[in-house]
């Protein structure tokens, strides 16, 4: 991925070319953001739940399924045939909103749930592409 600088400082009428200096990042966005490729997937929030940790209705979410989910850890799970993302509390074995107005919700030996991965980035869409949209779909 190549990163073109520009600068702006008080005074000056232009910007140089971008093109003119350019500087190798040496990574791929895939590099920075996925640590276990083959473990890795991507899924789209939906709804309000999660707001109060900076995870919004239509984020990209990146889960990793090669991590062990830790107590209080972003998680995908499969929770009675809905996939939801949620907070884990694996003491008192509760899943947790991180919005106010959503209840704890008690995982039961009666409930069908697996943890799907450990969510470890979400990207926020400021402009949504068809293609991503009908990607996701």
């Amino acid at each position: 991925m190549k990163v073109i600088p520009i600068y702006a400082e008080a005074g000056i009428s232009g910007f140089e070319s971008p093109a003119a200096e350019y500087k190798e990042l040496g990574l791929s966005l895939d590099q920075l953001i996925i640590k276990h490729p083959n473990a890795t997937f991507i899924g789209q929030a939906s709804g309000q739940s999660m707001s109060g940790i900076g995870i919004f209705d239509g984020d990209i979410l990146i889960v990793d399924r090669a991590l062990t989910a830790k107590n209080g850890d972003v998680i995908v799970a499969n929770f009675n045939g809905c996939f939801v993302c949620k907070l884990i509390d694996k003491t008192q074995a509760r899943l947790l909103s991180a919005s106010p107005g959503f209840a704890p919700v008690a995982i039961t030996l009666e409930d069908e749930f697996s943890v799907e991965g450990v969510v470890t980035r979400s990207i926020r869409l400021h402009h949504k592409s068809p293609e991503l949209i009908a990607c996701l779909a």
